[in-house]
């Protein structure tokens, strides 16, 4: 498949979480981007999204959750996100705001060998109540074993506790060798 197959794909399903999240929710987007994660692109996109939550009132316990999802989020997409046979990675990131929620859509690349593992780790998270993943976070903290991309573990488990929300995956096949994977995360406004 060529590179820009793959990015077309990406792009419609971006393209596609908009137009649901508005027809579904009425949700306006707050920000996306799509396209490559750079380290710089990361700190300098969170501490913009961190200033427009808090000049637009927000809460501050908001707003702190959703920059804790967001870190561990984009940094997530920038080492985890897999690259096409060009060597690029097709990611993107889109917050949607209603007068309820934020939806925090985060997607990147996969293998497809890989979809089981990632949905039996988001099906474990998603099976505990909160002082069961606040638990399962100490244990990976306290035992987790490092890999080889800087992480043990504890992405979905900082998500799912910082939203207090389950966390959902979707995933798009594009080929016998890649799939575009969403996370989705909803943070209450209320809360």
């Amino acid at each position: 498949m060529q590179n820009s197959s793959i990015k077309d794909i990406c792009r419609k399903r971006f393209d596609d979480i908009i137009d649901e999240d508005y027809a579904q929710f009425g949700a306006s987007v707050f920000i996306s981007h799509f396209g490559y994660f750079s380290q710089d692109f990361v700190n300098s996109v969170v501490e913009e999204i961190e200033t427009r939550l808090l000049e637009s009132g927000e809460k501050k316990s908001v707003v702190k959750r959703i920059f804790s999802i967001l870190v561990e989020g984009l940094q997530n997409i920038r080492l985890h996100g897999e690259s096409d046979e060009m060597g690029e990675q097709t990611s993107f990131f889109i917050i949607t705001q209603s007068d309820k929620h934020f939806r925090i859509y985060l997607s990147n690349l996969v293998y497809n060998k890989n979809i089981d593992k990632i949905k039996a780790r988001i099906d474990q998270v998603n099976s505990l109540n909160d002082d069961e993943v606040k638990q399962l976070y100490l244990s990976v903290l306290t035992n987790g074993i490092i890999s080889s991309k800087g992480g043990a573990g504890l992405g979905y488990i900082t998500m799912s506790m910082k939203s207090k929300n389950k966390i959902t995956g979707y995933f798009n096949r594009i080929d016998d060798n890649l799939s575009n994977y969403d996370l989705r995360v909803i943070v209450d406004r209320e809360q």
